[in-house]
């Protein structure tokens, strides 16, 4: 697992890898904003103050927080394991999972909005789409980097922070 971890901080995609991560992170992105919008959870709103501490703290937590264990410890590489596909589904099944319980434990004032399905059906396309450019490339920047902007835009303009208090 060290290994996996290691190699997945190091590697950086190949130009073709980085197409490919943003033709995957256009895809996550409009699959998230049609269920966010169609049930409310996201809505526009003026822009949020603080918007460079937010950056930098959505940076470190969720984005590099929840991107190293979960893609780059629990989801292969290419050529890392014989069942990609399985340990890509667990790790997005485990992401989505670990939002229930910081609701239930470490974020109680998050659980409105952490435990509704339609935010958990953002966490697993979210999720997926990170363990999809994981397995293709090795490397979990694309994954860091689709994470924080997602989250970023969502806490900004699209209602996160006051949906969270």
């Amino acid at each position: 697992m060290r290994h996996r971890l290691l190699n997945s901080l190091r590697t950086l995609p190949s130009p073709r890898g980085w197409g490919f991560c943003l033709a995957v992170s256009v895809v996550a992105l409009a699959a998230m904003l049609a269920i966010g919008f169609s049930t409310g959870l996201y809505y526009l709103t003026p822009a949020q103050p603080g918007l460079a501490l937010r950056m930098l703290t959505v940076l470190l937590i969720p984005a590099l927080g929840e991107e190293l264990p979960f893609r780059g410890l629990l989801t292969p590489g290419p050529g890392e394991s014989r069942r990609p596909w399985l340990e890509a589904g667990l790790s997005t099944g485990l992401y989505v999972l670990w939002h229930v319980v910081e609701a239930l434990t470490f974020l109680p004032g998050a659980a409105a909005v952490f435990l509704r399905p339609d935010f958990l059906a953002c966490c697993a396309v979210l999720g997926l789409g990170c363990a999809i450019m994981k397995l293709r490339t090795g490397s979990i920047w694309p994954a860091v980097a689709l994470h924080w902007v997602l989250v970023v835009v969502w806490q900004t303009w699209l209602g996160g922070v006051s949906a969270l208090g």
